[in-house]
């Protein structure tokens, strides 16, 4: 069975960090691209960080420039989400999701994970 599943999340303080991780089972994330999405209360899902195949990454949202890195880890067949720097309005649910090949839209993403919540609160 092809699952993604993300794990990490948790109640953060602004200006803390957390670290994410989106684990794959089923099949190798060698072919694939791998997305890191967040949706907030009321919002649509959006594009956070995706990383390619060889390690090049594509940043689809301008507010998390110099605080989010995704990272990938093929031998243990998992990608990471470091968040630094979190904000209120970085709140939301954080989803992985794979796509063969290369980064791409919300919508040409294959597999998706369940979602890990995040919520930065004093």
């Amino acid at each position: 069975q092809l699952q993604l599943v993300e794990s990490g999340g948790g109640l953060v303080q602004p200006g803390g960090s957390l670290r994410l991780s989106c684990a794959a089972s089923g099949f190798s994330l060698d072919y694939y691209a791998i997305g890191w999405f967040r949706q907030a209360p009321g919002k649509e899902r959006e594009g956070v960080l995706c990383i390619g195949r060889s390690g090049g990454v594509t940043n689809y949202a301008d507010s998390v420039k110099g605080r989010f890195t995704i990272s990938r880890d093929n031998a243990k067949n998992t990608v990471y989400l470091q968040m630094n720097s979190l904000k209120p309005e970085d709140t939301g649910i954080y989803y992985c999701a794979a796509r063969r090949w290369a980064c791409s839209t919300l919508r040409e993403y294959t597999y998706w994970g369940q979602g890990t919540q995040v919520t930065v609160s004093s």
